[in-house]
């Protein structure tokens, strides 16, 4: 971003390095054919790598583990007791051991990194610097070689051809950092002329996807988030305001081409199928399962069932993780927008709001809640910017007011 807070001057850059680190891991080695073919087993020796050495810079950078207890992070823990549980079995092979592993490395990094949860900014702008240079790749990718980053496999939606992004994944960091942007640019956090080099790019990408779930939790996210922001904010009624107005007239001039762009060419029975969605969804809740495995899942996998993906993420959790993971994600889930809802109105409260909103709405159509994935990130940003301020450092030893110095204290809670 083109203005800097003062506030994210207190942060280390390490932790911004971190934080990229986090990114990287999550982006998957999945997705459509790249210009040069890269092997499944060296973007997992990356993205491994990436996380591994995020833990060990985020705990070098906290040597003193100094760390902000949160209902967040204590249900986020707890997570793990069904994944390792239910993995344990081996139902989904020793990958499921594998993908604890990771799970509770990457629980780790977050216990070290909140430590600078403060309710401040600062993550909000390394989430959009990260996500922004992962979206550069996308464009130069499509500049590079438009045939392999709009492929007829995808049905012409954008995919990465750097590195195998699919078109939800491009949507949903196109949507997240535009709406993020948007709120700094009406919280005066940045300058309009910034953030129109993040929101418009950002957008055209988030078009060329055509991921209607991710463009529908921009829309609703940033309603929400705007909605919050409306009594105390002029600039937010405003843009309120025009943003009806714009959408009024898109809806009567443009009509047409948006139904073609919601529809991308499918019948009406693919459509009401969420694109063949639901039948995957029918067939994993009739499976037989035994108490165990409702309870606590099978096993943390590759979010498949028959293999086809499951793309929801409260069925992904409770084929996993089973239904005590799924009450643990929707306690996550209504923790936060129950702490962003009792917050007084403020540009932190709308970023959590937003993030919070557009992870819920995803998760019907997008699997994640219940691993390390974007969506977590999402949600440790936001209960990031829900935090209290740090306590006040300790006055100094030689102050008149005190015979004696106060020591640091081990860990602050939020």
């Amino acid at each position: 971003m083109a203005e800097v807070d003062r506030d994210t001057t207190t942060t280390p850059k390490t932790v911004g390095i971190v934080w990229g680190l986090l990114v990287l891991n999550t982006l998957g080695s999945a997705g459509a054919k790249t210009i040069v073919p890269l092997p499944r087993s060296l973007i997992q020796m990356v993205t491994m790598g990436a996380l591994v050495a995020a833990f060990a810079l985020a705990l070098a950078v906290n040597l003193r583990l100094r760390l902000r207890a949160g209902a967040f992070m204590f249900l986020l823990t707890l997570l793990l007791v069904p994944s390792v549980i239910s993995s344990a079995h081996l139902e989904s092979g020793f990958g499921a051991l594998f993908r604890c592993a990771r799970l509770a490395l990457f629980i780790g990094t977050l216990w070290l990194l909140s430590r600078w949860w403060d309710g401040g900014p600062a993550f909000v702008r390394h989430h959009i610097r990260m996500y922004f240079a992962v979206l550069g790749s996308v464009a130069a990718g499509l500049v590079i070689a438009p045939g392999t980053a709009l492929p007829e496999l995808y049905g012409g939606r954008l995919v990465g051809a750097l590195w195998p992004l699919t078109p939800p994944q491009i949507g949903q960091y196109a949507a997240v950092i535009t709406g993020l942007t948007v709120l700094l640019v009406l919280g005066r956090r940045t300058d309009r002329a910034g953030a129109a080099l993040v929101i418009v790019p950002s957008l055209v990408l988030l078009a060329l996807t055509h991921t209607r779930t991710a463009t529908l939790g921009l829309l609703i996210g940033l309603a929400l988030a705007i909605g919050s922001l409306v009594l105390t904010s002029a600039a937010a009624r405003r843009f309120f305001t025009w943003a009806v107005l714009c959408a009024a007239v898109a809806a009567v001039g443009f009509a047409s081409a948006l139904q073609a762009w919601f529809l991308r060419g499918q019948s009406q029975e693919h459509f009401t199928s969420l694109t063949g969605r639901a039948k995957v969804w029918d067939a994993l809740l009739a499976a037989p399962r035994t108490t165990t495995e409702q309870l606590l899942g099978m096993g943390l996998g590759d979010k498949s069932f028959g293999g086809l993906p499951i793309d929801n993420s409260w069925l992904a959790v409770y084929h996993e993780q089973g239904l005590t993971g799924v009450a643990l994600v929707a306690a996550i889930i209504l923790v936060l927008g129950g702490v962003a809802l009792l917050r007084p109105p403020s540009l932190s409260r709308a970023c959590a709001i937003f993030l919070i909103s557009y992870c819920a709405i995803a998760s019907y159509t997008e699997a994640g809640l219940g691993d390390a994935s974007p969506y977590l990130l999402h949600l440790a940003v936001a209960a990031s910017l829900l935090a209290a301020p740090a306590p006040a450092a300790p006055l100094d030893a030689r102050s008149p007011s005190m015979t004696h110095p106060v020591p640091a204290r081990s860990s602050e809670v939020t």
